[in-house]
């Protein structure tokens, strides 16, 4: 974080100091919260969780280094106390970035948020300093502890943003103020608790209204291929850019195509020019992505040879997303086990039936979470999805809505051994141990709480032991 002394910091957020010898001391070093993170100068934030009090760990943090400890009641050590932390961390993150004066691009959608971050960050940092949101840390909490970590060498603050509901983003974009704001899609990520698409939509529209106007450099950039975003063009009084595939679109692909390996290849076309990307990347779905990261781009001086050279070498910041092992079996094993939802369900199927050309493939599958009352129709239609593409094997991991994978691809015409159900990750590894063959190719997909990279870590694991045991 840029250098704050305690005082202005306890202004900043309301609150007072206590056991604070010398108010005028700085804060030198990050804002975090896990006491493991804890490096000299930094301000550690006391969050009250259901099993863990941040509080308890003051001294500990001190001791350690912290400058001081953000509470919401005396600790015995240096601190600045509050009402709310949270809703301090927030203001302390809105002072930082308008001191800054950074340029601050957010991004909101139902499915790949995170690609997409990680391709607008690698695609910037060709052109300055820039600080990013690490892995999906995009809620009222991991929102502000990324801004602040920018420093005063930060020219571009890239900020994911996630929704439960309606006004969540809206307040997330009051902390962090943004001037290009991206709208991926709405999908059928978090229905349930939505309602439908059409909330959805009003909530992930919340960021393009929070935008300032064009004639004071606001730009929203949204998704041309999606009629839900690009409905979103009346919301807002920013200059409105377009990426797509359609020929209406500011920012479009030609010639997509895929290579032997299923990675995407296509010629950028931006209003200043064209260029052609090859990505390092899996699946056509990353088309996509890499427009809309294109898109922010141009919008920020880069060149079309400039954004198609950076998006051709970029590669995958945030773990277990589409991470591709090449065991030395020659089996190859994609983790994109971090997350699920029907529509990146369906761009991890296709990614898996244009990698394995020629090869078996295996798409080891658990739950969808927050499909509401859509998820048996969901997890029905992504079985038959995988049928339909021909995978070799769909291995259907867990309980209800495993089953209900396992009846979409049978109702599709798998009825040999085409699939299977089994009950847990632990007896999905057991299967896959044994019938896994040199040139298979294996996806492993569900939602977080399945916890399903246990498999593809096992498997990665497995290989190694493998090539050991050969030598």
């Amino acid at each position: 974080m840029i250098a704050l002394s305690l005082a202005e910091i306890a202004e900043v957020v309301g609150g007072q100091t206590y056991d604070i010898p010398d108010p005028a001391a700085q804060v030198t070093g990050p804002v975090v919260r896990d006491s493991r993170e804890v490096v000299p100068g930094c301000l550690f934030v006391a969050f009250v969780g259901e099993r863990v009090d941040g509080h308890d760990f003051a001294a500990a943090v001190v001791e350690a280094g912290a400058a001081a400890v953000l509470a919401s009641r005396p600790v015995g050590v240096p601190a600045v106390v509050v009402d709310d932390v949270q809703a301090a961390l927030g203001a302390l993150a809105r002072h930082v970035v308008t001191r800054l004066g950074a340029t601050l691009v957010a991004l909101t959608g139902s499915a790949g948020k995170t690609s997409t971050k990680d391709l607008i960050a690698q695609v910037l940092q060709h052109r300055a300093p820039t600080v990013w949101t690490p892995g999906s840390l995009n809620n009222e909490i991991g929102l502000p502890l990324t801004a602040l970590s920018a420093t005063e060498e930060t020219k571009f603050l890239v900020l994911e943003m996630g929704a439960r509901g309606i006004g969540h983003i809206r307040y997330l974009a009051g902390l962090t103020p943004p001037r290009i704001g991206l709208v991926l899609n709405v999908g059928t990520a978090h229905i349930g608790e939505f309602g439908g698409r059409e909330q959805i939509a009003r909530a992930k529209g919340e960021l393009v209204e929070a935008l300032p106007a064009a004639e004071d450099g606001g730009v929203a950039v949204l998704n041309a291929d999606d009629p839900l975003v690009r409905t979103m063009a009346s919301r807002t009084k920013a200059k409105v850019v377009l990426f797509g595939e359609t020929d209406e679109a500011d920012v479009r692909a030609e010639n997509v195509r895929l290579t032997d390996s299923g990675q995407p290849s296509f010629t950028l076309h931006t209003p200043s020019g064209c260029s052609d990307v090859t990505m390092r990347l899996y699946g056509e779905h990353h088309v996509s992505n890499a427009l809309a990261a294109a898109a922010v781009a141009h919008e920020l001086g880069m060149s079309a040879e400039e954004i198609a050279t950076a998006l051709s070498g970029a590669g995958t910041l945030s773990r277990w997303r589409m991470e591709v092992t090449e065991r030395p079996d020659g089996v190859t094993i994609v983790n994109d086990a971090y997350n699920a939802n029907p529509e990146s369900m369906r761009a991890a199927l296709r990614a898996l039936a244009a990698m394995g050309k020629g090869r078996r493939t295996w798409a080891v599958l658990g739950k969808m979470a927050e499909l509401g009352d859509e998820a048996l129709a969901e997890h029905d239609a992504v079985g038959r999805l995988a049928v339909r593409l021909n995978v070799s094997k769909l291995v259907a991991v867990g309980g209800r809505e495993a089953s209900w994978l396992q009846l979409g691809a049978y109702n599709e015409g798998s009825w040999g051994e085409e699939s299977v159900h089994v009950s847990d990750a632990q007896a999905a590894v057991d299967l896959l141990r044994s019938e896994l063959r040199p040139g298979d190719v294996v996806l492993v997909k569900a939602s977080r709480s399945v916890g399903l990279e246990s498999v593809a870590q096992a498997l990665i694991e497995s290989g190694a032991e493998g090539e050991v045991a050969a030598r």
